[in-house]
């Protein structure tokens, strides 16, 4: 399978493209980029800086991929951004590689959908099947699971976490932790649940949501401390594997605070 450049494009020595790879008109590829098979720039996108793309990614015009880090101790290093497999990156997209603080390497997974104007900033690490709805917004060092959506216009500050399967409501500024299956909004974000319609979605059981839901009631209820609500949770349900995922999730070492429900469930 043969790679197809358009006359216009600018693709420079050094360059690896994948069999099958497609670069359309005005698209500038740089020397440390590799694009891998079946995957397509449309028209107008530029890929720099050491970037590597997984196969079958459809890529927009104007997506600016592997850019400098917005990052004030950025000093021209050699860090890089990965991108996966089968995503698709719309128009005005904005990935950015790492910093060499912050380990270096952007990494985004794969079947993600990265809507126009969406951004993920330096040395994020976002999984499989997400999506950043218009104009979505990662700040640096973020990590975000598989399957979360972010909603349109909502960022996530520096350094927080969002579990799997959590769900961001639109214009939400999350600015602390955001457990597995937890649906957060408002400005700031508060947990304002679970996020019952993506799990009904992606098959989950009833008796998994049924669990998650009492376990949730627990965890976030108004009496005693969370110490002593997050021990009974772990002892009553530590035969729910997602259950045990947001247990893990609180107790690992954390950068930012956790995301709470504003008032008692």
């Amino acid at each position: 399978m043969s790679v197809e450049v358009h006359p216009t494009a600018l693709v420079a020595k050094g360059a690896e493209l994948g069999d099958g790879a497609v670069v359309g008109p005005f698209c500038v590829v740089g020397e440390k980029v590799r694009i891998g098979a079946g995957t397509r720039l449309a028209s107008h996108v530029v890929v720099e800086g050491s970037t590597d793309i997984g196969a079958g990614n459809q890529i927009h015009p104007f997506a600016v991929l592997g850019g400098p880090p917005q990052h004030t101790a950025y000093r021209g290093e050699d860090t890089g951004l990965v991108i996966g497999d089968n995503n698709i990156i719309r128009e005005h997209a904005t990935m950015n590689i790492g910093t060499v603080n912050g380990g270096g390497v952007t990494k985004v997974g794969s079947n993600g959908f990265y809507m126009i104007e969406s951004h993920v900033g330096h040395d994020c690490v976002v999984g499989d099947n997400v999506i950043l709805i218009k104009q979505a917004t990662l700040g640096g060092h973020c990590q975000i699971g598989d399957f979360v959506i972010v909603g349109g216009l909502a960022a996530v500050h520096q350094f927080t976490r969002v579990g799997r399967h959590a769900m961001i409501g639109g214009l939400a500024a999350v600015v602390k932790d955001v457990i597995p299956y937890g649906s957060v909004w408002g400005n700031h974000a508060h947990l304002e649940g679970l996020n019952l319609v993506g799990l009904k979605r992606r098959g989950f059981s009833r008796e998994a949501i049924n669990t998650l839901r009492a376990a949730y009631r627990l965890l976030f209820a108004d009496e005693g401390t969370f110490q002593e609500r997050l021990d009974d949770t772990t002892e009553t349900y530590a035969g729910s594997r997602e259950v045990m995922e947001i247990i893990d999730f609180i107790r690992a070492d954390a950068s930012r605070p956790l995301c709470l429900p504003e008032r008692e469930v």
